[in-house]
């Protein structure tokens, strides 16, 4: 995002990004000084805090472990001449959710 200093905009990257965010969880300071003292808005410090998932500024920081991405259900016995029900529900998030059913 970008910051101001002497009147410019200037444009951070990631790395610097998170660079200011480890340092203010280091500072002491409250969001307001510190980000006066760095020419950054609060503003760019709460939105990359969101984009990187650093945890909250100032407390402890909270790390989001993902979960597997493949999840075995085991295999289906298709030679029974009574197949059992199949009901299935995936959340992919925001609001998707898949659902399929074999009845």
């Amino acid at each position: 995002m970008a910051g101001s200093r002497k009147g410019k905009w200037v444009k951070r990257s990631e790395g610097e990004w998170r660079g200011l965010l480890s340092r203010f969880a280091g500072s002491g300071l409250g969001v307001e000084a510190f980000c006066r003292r760095e020419s950054i808005s609060a503003a760019s410090c709460y939105r990359w805090r969101g984009l990187l998932g650093d945890g909250r500024l100032g407390g402890e920081v909270v790390h989001h472990q993902p979960g597997p991405a493949f999840a075995d259900l085991g295999a289906l016995n298709c030679t029974s001449l009574r197949r059992p029900r199949l009901d299935l529900k995936l959340d992919l998030g925001d609001g998707l959710v898949v659902h399929l059913v074999r009845s």
